[in-house]
């Protein structure tokens, strides 16, 4: 958008009669999991999803908008978001158990989905405690650990589109693939319906205990990181792992100035105190050429990087 004035017109006008909250210039690093990123030119949090497609209805399609669920794998730039940033928040962090399933909403985190399933003993959805974000990302990306993925316990996901219409959609009809779904352009996730299998509340329990001990044992969990950065490649391309290519390339430790290539995961990059938003996408970059030039594999980013880069902010 080029024109301020016009800008402040069309949001004044989509978000007259919200009910959730509205932050200009909201500084968004804090909220991701690696700590950097420059601020949303708005904010929105809506209340539920009536909320949500109000404004949708009422927003031009001329404005810029994005959703952010918990930011655990995403670097926003250093020069922020233009237009909107849609953050689901408590309107949508609802949880209904059923025999054989559970219901959640898009902001609920996957290790607390997976603590409901088994409190509820229901089998099948363990592999969520070692997922960091929330149920929103995880269909947007069919994200998937230990064995299983998004796309193997999905029965539905009720979406809002940028036009503010509500749809259900079937597993078939958001054409899952490796990390990726068909969600509609612009579309968000309000809730989705998890597949289980009933079976004893300890044995999910103790799953889950394994998930996560083997989560600890070999990811960097407690540093400022954000999940896999890269894509395993296609059997067809390479037989190894993304790690193994980064391994094998002598990338682990790699630093940026404070960002550094985990050297516990080393498809992990990490935070470690005072990177910047550039510096991890840069170091990012750097291991990718490093693994072509030393495999001839092309790496492909899982991490989402959005928004502008500081200098073109200016």
């Amino acid at each position: 958008m080029n024109n301020p004035a016009s800008m402040q017109d069309m949001v004044k006008h989509a978000f007259a009669n919200m009910r959730g909250r509205l932050t200009p210039q909201a500084p968004l690093g804090p909220r991701t999991w690696f700590r950097v990123g420059g601020a949303a030119e708005w904010l929105f949090q809506p209340a539920d999803a009536e909320d949500l497609a109000g404004v949708l209805q009422r927003l031009s399609p001329e404005l810029p908008i994005t959703a952010l669920g918990a930011c655990s794998n995403v670097i926003i730039r250093d020069g922020g978001l233009e237009g909107v940033v849609v953050r689901m928040a408590r309107g949508f962090a609802d949880i209904t158990v059923e025999a054989d399933g559970i219901i959640a909403g898009s902001a609920c985190l996957d290790a607390t989905v997976a603590e409901h399933a088994a409190q509820a003993g229901l089998s099948g959805l363990e592999f969520l405690a070692g997922i960091p974000g929330s149920i929103g990302g995880a269909v947007r990306m069919n994200a998937g650990a230990y064995g299983s993925d998004i796309a193997n316990v999905l029965d539905w996901a009720e979406i809002i589109t940028r036009d503010g219409s509500l749809i259900r959609l079937d597993n078939a009809a958001l054409r899952f693939g490796y990390r990726r779904s068909g969600l509609p352009e612009g579309a968000f996730v309000i809730r989705a319906r998890l597949r289980g299998t009933p079976a004893n509340p300890q044995d999910v329990a103790n799953r889950i205990a394994e998930v996560r001990a083997a989560r600890e044992l070999s990811q960097p969990v407690r540093a400022r990181t954000g999940g896999s950065t890269f894509r395993n490649p296609d059997a067809e391309t390479s037989s190894r792992k993304a790690w193994e290519l980064i391994d094998a390339a002598g990338c682990r430790g790699l630093r940026h100035g404070d960002a550094q290539v985990s050297e516990k995961h080393c498809n992990f990059l990490i935070n470690l105190g005072n990177a910047t938003a550039t510096d991890l996408e840069g170091l990012g970059e750097d291991v990718r050429t490093r693994v072509a030039q030393n495999s001839g594999v092309s790496l492909h980013w899982e991490i989402k990087r959005l928004g502008k880069t500081e200098a073109s902010s200016q």
